[in-house]
């Protein structure tokens, strides 16, 4: 279960790890299995660890007051999974993250990130992955702001195909801000086009 964390550690960092690296990420990262719909976070709760997927799918969303979900990430294989406010500030979370599929993930604390960092392999990681967050999100803002729903719907598509075989059609709605009827419309468009 750890190999699949160590080679992505080594996918996303050009610092080499001494087997004292591997041995002590491998010692600090927990297995744990997440039945489909069972919870990692709930809302109210602190959001006492990251975890990374090694198989299955997850999802964080929020509740609004009229009881409709509201999906902030979608998640797979080799995607690191937590509410990031939460797990940094120890605040309780506005999220829920449960499992979609039956999961596999490794969790780390808070603590142990923080000493995991002294790997230069993993804060290079750490600091390639921060990055990456701040890209997608400033994109993701931007889509919301000045895209079509068929433009966001599109490039949702073109970047992450493999969600559309994992995840069913009123989450990607949810995902994208819009109904499960106007995703309906915008793919039967897409097809006759």
């Amino acid at each position: 279960m750890h190999e699949s964390l160590i080679n992505y550690i080594e996918r996303h960092s050009t610092q080499p790890m001494s087997r004292e690296d591997i041995e002590q990420i491998k010692s600090v990262f927990l297995p744990k299995k997440i039945r489909k719909k069972q919870y990692l976070l709930q809302e109210g709760e602190v959001c006492k660890y990251a975890a990374f997927i090694v198989k299955g799918a997850m999802r964080q969303y929020s509740v609004d007051d009229k009881g409709v979900e509201h999906v902030v990430q979608l998640y797979l294989e080799d995607w690191w999974v937590t509410d990031r406010e939460s797990f940094t500030m120890l605040t309780p979370s506005a999220f829920n993250i449960d499992a979609w599929e039956d999961t596999e993930v490794l969790l780390i604390s808070k603590a142990d990130s923080v000493e995991l960092m002294k790997i230069p392999a993993f804060n290079e990681m750490g600091r390639i992955l921060d990055d990456k967050h701040s890209f997608s999100s400033q994109k993701r803002i931007n889509a919301f702001i000045s895209h079509s729903a068929e433009q966001r719907y599109i490039d949702f598509l073109t970047a992450y195909p493999e969600f559309l075989q994992r995840f069913p059609q009123h989450l990607v709605a949810s995902y994208l801000g819009i109904t499960k009827e106007t995703l309906s419309r915008i793919r039967g468009q897409i097809i006759r086009k």
